[in-house]
């Protein structure tokens, strides 16, 4: 196979579970704005492959560590799908990733479309607009042999290298809770193995959902009502393993179960 594109080549690396160290020379994005043009031609064929259909975005890169080892200075968001979104306690085959990297991300839906805005979005001025917030997994998979070499445009293409959604209930009031200051904890098998708060997703996660609402215009895009956005990781990654059960734990916000077998 000779792919025109970095989609093509990118689907053909997903379907056949293989590795590569990057895309061809000739088929890295230029820019961003190629990359999410990119992306969305990817997450065209896993529809069409897969079934399903978009219901919102991930959000990569919400803290410095993951921005210093990609260069970059900003987020960078991907897309979430119904056939990759599972609801809590999700059970998913280990053999179905070929990195099982764990980041347990405060997830939040949308109660109404975000209009476009001259003003930048804040944490404040994007609050109305959110109806829920709620406890989730993502697991990052990727097939490049080294990640963090393979550059910003090239891991945009490959819709910010998602692997699965985990969503868990809703089980309070999110709106008296400081979201900044909600401890969250991951444990592997019955042991804890990681601890972090809202603060690491760019000070407060409903800051991830405002540079969110700013960024998404620029690509054609806008929050609409119903739209699921997990928000980026409150801790340090934890790479998975076949028989794993995992537990994150957002306190008064709930927890969210995910086993591989």
């Amino acid at each position: 196979m000779n792919p025109s594109s970095a989609a093509e080549f990118l689907f053909a690396l997903r379907s056949s579970a293989g590795e590569a160290d990057g895309l061809p020379l000739e088929l890295v994005p230029r820019s961003l704005e190629d990359a999410y043009r990119e992306q969305a031609s990817l997450i065209d064929k896993i529809i069409a492959r897969d079934g399903g259909r978009r219901i919102g975005y991930k959000i990569a890169c919400s803290n410095a560590l993951a921005q210093r080892l990609l260069n970059v200075d900003a987020p960078l968001f991907g897309t979430l799908l119904s056939s990759s979104t599972h609801a809590s306690p999700a059970v998913l085959s280990a053999s179905g990733f070929r990195l099982r990297c764990i980041e347990p991300e405060f997830g939040v839906a949308i109660a109404q479309d975000v209009p476009v805005s001259r003003s930048a979005y804040d944490a404040a001025s994007v609050r109305p607009y959110v109806a829920s917030v709620f406890p989730s997994l993502e697991v990052v998979d990727h097939h490049f042999s080294d990640w963090g070499s393979a550059g910003a445009p090239t891991l945009v293409a490959d819709n910010a290298i998602h692997g699965a959604w985990v969503e868990g209930a809703t089980s309070a009031d999110w709106r008296t809770v400081d979201l900044a200051a909600q401890a969250v904890s991951l444990s592997v098998n019955g042991k804890c193995v990681r601890t972090g708060s809202g603060a690491e997703v760019l000070g407060n996660p409903l800051n991830a959902v405002a540079w969110l609402a700013n960024e998404l215009p620029r690509h054609g895009l806008r929050l609409r009502a119903g739209d699921r956005i997990s928000t980026g990781t409150a801790t340090d990654i934890y790479l998975a393993a076949a028989g794993d059960t995992l537990e994150a734990d957002f306190g008064v916000l709930g927890r969210v179960q995910l086993r591989f077998t």
